[in-house]
């Protein structure tokens, strides 16, 4: 017997939304595109009435991310989320302006914590697991 299996390039989704829209936005996200596991993981960002709520998709061609939508890498070990940039930002703001691909970072300093840019700086928010 022989099982062919396809490769599926899964993309960590981050979309950010203001508390009186996060309703719509869970109930929306699966008609716009297929969600691994159809699981959808909200965060809380502290000090804030804004949420992150993240998911897995297989991005189509034609696929088009919500507002307020990016990809992130996520940190196991410390549940941190970052964009690439933000992980370009947060080297050079360690590494005394040096964007070194090799910087080791002390993930457990950015325990909880989405890693983003906003107008090009490092914009750390910090995060915390909620019940609604």
């Amino acid at each position: 017997m022989i099982f062919i299996l396809e490769m599926v390039n899964t993309k960590l989704t981050c979309t950010l939304t203001p508390r009186e829209n996060l309703d719509f936005l869970i109930k929306d996200l699966p008609s716009r595109q297929f969600i691994n596991y159809g699981k959808i993981f909200i965060l809380k960002i502290k000090n804030k009435d804004e949420y992150a709520c993240t998911y897995s998709i297989i991005p189509t061609e034609d696929y088009q991310l919500p507002e307020n939508t990016f990809f992130v890498h996520r940190k196991k070990e410390s549940n941190t989320l970052y964009t690439i940039n933000a992980l370009n930002e947060l080297i050079k703001h360690l590494n005394y302006g040096v964007v070194n691909t090799n910087y080791k970072i002390e993930w457990n300093h950015y325990r909880n914590t989405l890693l983003i840019t906003t107008h090009g700086e490092l914009n750390p928010l910090k995060q915390h697991y909620t019940k609604l």
